[in-house]
Parts: structure tokens; C-alpha cells; sequence
């Protein structure tokens, strides 16, 4: 769980791993290999890009040395808060681990739209929006890349390809999205939940 606002700084946070996410987990600009390289906030362990760790603040936990902190704590630790970050979140600004903790289902599935290439995605099918499948690049990434009202889809699930023989596909007019699972053992579970969501039950 996340630090409180009143311990940051005074204990030692949970460091979220590199691998775990795919974007800074402030501004939702996506790492990549050049230009943005990943830090750590050091009062409440979030990964974030240079930009957003460009803060210090003296922590309590680290004998009140000055560390790199993000723009959210550096704000909570001198005391001034930011009303603007109150504005409300957009549909895709759902966080990954918030809608992972309280959800039907969740589990890394590959993913493929249209003819681009196969894509590993962490799925979710929160509880208060079970009609709807949310797709990140990571477990704690903090925007989705998509999200996918399920109903009046049409699932097939009798899978095309070899390589992937446990996948199953989503249609609706125009729109196909296809999915595969690591064994059927899960693609079973996800089939379950989605043809509910389908036809608008729970």
C-alpha cells in the first residue's frame, strides 16, 4: 500500500520496480531507452521521468538529508498543496494497481488489433465498471492505453493460429479485437466474465 500523505518522508517507501511500469507515473509520458530515463522518488517510491523528479526535499527517514522527490510529494512535505491536481480524472486516467485491487478479473493477455503485431497488455475488468475491459502496457502504469466497452460485442473464441492456441477475438461492425491467453485454464476465466459483459450482466 502507498505511504499516507502523513508518513511521507518519514518511512522508508516501497520502491515500485522499473519493469513494472512503461510510463512516468506523474506526467504519463511513456520511458523510452534515449530520452527518458527512469528515477525514483525517494519519499513516496514511484517511478517518474527527469522532469518530475526535479524537486528535493529534506526527508525525515534518511536523517532529513535532501533526496530527489517527486512534484506530488515535494508539494504534501513543505506544505503547500496544488488544487489544480484535484481536476478530475479522465476515463483513462484510472490507475492500473487502483482498478487491478478491486476488479473481476485481471491478468497479462496478448493483444493484437487490426494487422499490427501481437502485444503483451495487463487487462482488467474493474468491479464498478464490470462492462468494461481496461488494457496498460503494466501492472502499475497510471493510464490505460484503452479501454473496450464490452457490450454488444461478439466473442469467438475458436482460435486462428497455431502459435496461439489460446486465443479468442471480440467483433463489433468494424471493430475486431483479438486476444490470446497463456494457457486455458485463463482464457476460460476471461471468457466467462466477457460473455456477461456482453449481454450487459454482471
Amino acid at each position: 500500500p502507498l505511504l499516507q500523505n502523513a508518513e511521507l518522508g518519514k518511512r522508508a517507501p516501497r520502491w515500485i520496480r522499473d519493469n513494472e511500469v512503461t510510463m512516468c507515473m506523474k506526467c504519463k509520458e511513456p520511458f523510452n531507452a534515449l530520452t527518458r530515463r527512469r528515477h525514483h522518488c525517494r519519499a513516496c517510491g514511484h517511478v517518474v521521468c527527469w522532469k518530475c523528479s526535479d524537486y528535493k526535499a529534506h526527508l525525515e527517514y534518511d536523517g532529513n538529508k535532501l533526496n530527489k522527490v517527486c512534484k506530488d510529494c515535494y508539494h504534501v512535505i513543505i506544505g503547500c498543496t496544488d488544487s489544480e491536481e484535484k481536476k478530475k480524472k479522465g476515463i483513462l486516467e484510472i490507475e492500473s494497481a487502483e482498478v487491478s485491487g478491486n476488479s473481476v478479473i485481471c491478468s497479462f493477455l496478448q493483444y493484437m488489433e487490426k494487422s499490427k503485431p501481437w502485444q503483451k497488455a495487463w487487462c482488467v475488468i474493474p468491479k464498478q465498471e464490470a462492462l468494461v475491459l481496461y488494457m496498460y502496457g503494466a501492472p502499475q502504469d497510471v493510464k490505460a492505453l484503452a479501454t473496450i466497452p464490452l457490450l454488444g460485442y461478439t466473442v469467438d473464441d475458436t482460435p486462428k493460429s497455431a502459435d496461439l492456441p489460446h486465443s479468442f477475438k471480440l467483433t463489433q461492425s468494424k471493430s475486431v479485437h483479438s486476444f490470446a491467453a497463456d494457457n486455458e485454464e485463463l482464457k476460460q476465466k476471461w471468457l466467462k466474465v466477457i460473455h456477461l459483459a456482453v449481454k450487459g450482466e454482471t
